[in-house]
């Protein structure tokens, strides 16, 4: 069979990671137009901690991502002030999620490699049952991105507008930022957590270069999310080297071409 689908583990990481892919570039085309990159970045880390010390008392790595990240983006939520502020509070956040992560696995090296693997990422260890939770966070998750797509639009470009017109923009957020915290915990173990930008920014960034529409560029996100994991799948199965480095590299290389492609048409329009 083409890509080795007829091994179980491969069917399992196309099923998560085109789950993880659709989701994080749908959530991640609003993250990139809300500015809030180094929010998702740091949920992110927080969830390493989580999930490092999930293992360090026994429980599940998945119930350590889910708690840490969640409380946190409740906490981000709750606290957001101005946008220097915020960020200033973010930084301090990573910070101390990080040092809690390696304090957690030096407390308990017998078990390190779990929670290597939930900071690098280990998109052919997926079991069929986290595929099969995988697949059920994205459908949740697309459903609720659909409830909150018009305001979220409104809210996104026109935060004062919005407020006027009786959107609750504080709920909002709220709101947003735990779909994000969900998406960051069920992406982590399939693509870690410091190559996580690689479906959650890549391809929406990529789509914004290319699409002036938010719905166009949100579907083209999306398309895009799948073409990269795709094609990082095959090409860990047929050259070799982790799944997760060729995704990130094929998501940055999209990006850069992206503004290539910018940059010339501009050209030619100026001319």
């Amino acid at each position: 069979m083409i890509l080795g689908l007829e091994y179980g583990f491969m069917r399992h990481a196309f099923v998560a990671g085109s789950a993880i892919a659709v989701l994080g570039a749908a959530v991640g085309y609003f993250i990139t137009l809300r500015r809030q990159a180094f929010a998702a970045h740091a949920l992110s880390h927080v969830g390493f901690a989580g999930a490092a010390g999930a293992i360090l008392l026994g429980a599940s790595a998945y119930l350590g991502l889910f708690t840490f990240t969640l409380a946190s983006a409740l906490g981000l939520a709750l606290t957001a002030g101005r946008l220097r502020e915020r960020d200033v509070g973010i930084g301090m956040v990573l910070m101390f999620a990080l040092g809690l992560g390696v304090l957690f696995l030096n407390l308990y090296t017998a078990n390190a490699q779990s929670a290597m693997s939930i900071l690098f990422g280990s998109i052919v260890g997926v079991t069929a049952a986290q595929a099969g939770l995988s697949l059920a966070v994205c459908l949740a998750g697309l459903a609720a991105l659909a409830v909150m797509y018009r305001p979220l639009c409104f809210a996104s470009f026109n935060p004062e507008g919005a407020q006027a017109r009786g959107v609750n923009t504080r709920r909002l957020d709220l709101l947003f930022l735990l779909l994000v915290a969900v998406t960051v915990a069920i992406a982590v173990p399939v693509i870690g957590a410091l190559l996580i930008f690689a479906l959650l920014i890549g391809p929406a960034a990529t789509a914004q270069a290319l699409s002036r529409s938010v719905g166009g560029g949100m579907v083209l996100s999306m398309v895009l999310g799948l073409i990269v994991t795709w094609s990082g799948l095959a090409a860990a199965y047929t050259i070799g080297y982790p799944a997760s480095t060729w995704i990130a590299t094929l998501s940055f290389a999209a990006y850069a071409l992206a503004l290539l492609w910018r940059a010339r048409r501009h050209a030619v329009v100026a001319e």
